[in-house]
């Protein structure tokens, strides 16, 4: 039996400050965070948080605007926290050498930004040889623009979810999750 994390990925005050942030679709987002994060409690799954910054940016996520905390609801008691630069949440981190000192070998990937942080974290993960799940309802992300086309939130997931499965990882949903894990905490 594998054990599995669950990586809180950016879920930090840093976002709203942010002019693409929608309320509308971080609204959406939510519930299913809150879920994943409750079953995580429940059944004993350790939460790793992840905070993002880039020092001497000057920017929301530049740790002298002190916006590198918890997004407001998000508070949650995590096992242990990580801070990055990198877009992945392996880079510039313990938290491969934490896994692995844990026995941990499964990743549950939720947080900010589906296509970014969360995506690319899922990537470097299965390369270091890890189970993924990637919860993609329980990832936020916001329209993109391109040559002059926006790309809505919905087609970034849904191109998220294409590039990753079968390859990276495993795209499951909190309820597929609720399963399984309240079996293994069972068992």
């Amino acid at each position: 039996m594998s054990a599995t994390a669950l990586l809180l990925i950016d879920v930090q005050a840093s976002f709203p400050a942010k002019d693409y942030w929608d309320d509308t679709l971080a609204e959406a987002w939510r519930p299913y965070q809150h879920r994943l994060l409750d079953l995580a409690c429940i059944t004993g799954t350790p939460i790793i948080r992840i905070f993002h910054e880039t020092p001497a940016s000057g920017g929301a996520f530049d740790p002298s605007k002190g916006l590198i905390h918890p997004l407001e609801g998000f508070e949650d008691k995590a096992a242990v926290t990580f801070h990055k630069t990198a877009h992945n949440a392996f880079s510039d981190t313990g938290l491969e050498r934490w896994l692995r000192r844990h026995h941990i070998d499964r990743l549950a990937i939720s947080g900010i930004r589906t296509e970014q942080c969360c995506e690319t974290t899922a990537r470097v993960g299965s390369d270091l040889g890890f189970d993924i799940d990637f919860v993609s309802e329980a990832t936020l992300t916001f329209p993109m623009q391109r040559g002059g086309r926006t790309w809505p939130a919905e087609e970034i997931r849904a191109r998220t979810e294409l590039v990753l499965e079968d390859r990276f990882a495993r795209i499951v949903t909190v309820d597929t999750l609720t399963a399984e894990w309240q079996e293994r905490s069972v068992a």
